[in-house]
């Protein structure tokens, strides 16, 4: 198995993520997006990253990896069991997508002028769901999911893009620091992504 992942991307990130969360034994080629490998075009002619090889299987969706990572490697599971529960989770992993990422990539793709729009509206939209991430120890869950794998990329990338999310109780930098201290999402970051946050210093 081989992870073609971005150095800097955050949906490549919460990839790597979920493959260390799950010590899963692969091979994490990391290479630059505007300039893909030839044996990834091959098997991928987008070159998007991140693509995941695994024999005559290649998936190039963030998302649609992860999923399939927890499904091929069942423990620890990220996500419920119930069809219910994977359901609702799925939906709040499509609105943070839709509500957060967006607004992410519109912040980095527009440049330090353009993007105080964007990040105003990030850093409100983030600090209005404090109560969710202060009502259980993981996003809207007491166990750890693929919900945390999924918000945890954006978080770490707060700081290098100028978003504080401090709030008088701390709790959604709590709730950060949570996941940050993970081994897993410590072995996940990139030389790259370590420079982003100034609590990997």
């Amino acid at each position: 198995m081989t992870l073609f992942s971005s150095p800097t991307c955050a949906m490549s990130h919460a990839a790597r993520f979920v493959l260390h969360e799950k010590a899963i034994v692969s091979d994490i080629e990391y290479y630059d997006p505007n300039e893909p490998p030839a044996d990834l075009l091959e098997l991928n002619p987008t070159g998007a990253s991140p693509t995941l090889i695994e024999r005559d299987l290649v998936l190039y969706d963030s998302r649609i990896i992860m999923e399939y990572l927890d499904e091929r490697f069942p423990h620890p599971p990220l996500h419920q069991m119930d069809p219910v529960s994977r359901a609702t989770a799925r939906m709040l992993i499509k609105r943070i997508d839709q509500d957060w990422y967006q607004l992410l990539d519109e912040i980095i793709s527009s440049g330090e002028k353009k993007s105080a729009k964007a990040k105003k509206m990030l850093r409100e939209s983030i600090l209005s769901s404090a109560p969710i991430f202060a009502a259980k120890p993981f996003f809207m869950s007491d166990e750890f999911s693929l919900i945390d794998c999924a918000i945890a990329p954006l978080l770490w990338r707060l700081p290098s893009i100028g978003i504080d999310i401090s709030t008088p109780n701390e709790v959604i930098n709590n709730y950060a620091q949570r996941i940050f201290s993970r081994p897993a999402f410590k072995r996940s970051l990139s030389e790259a992504e370590k420079e982003m946050s100034p609590t990997s210093k």
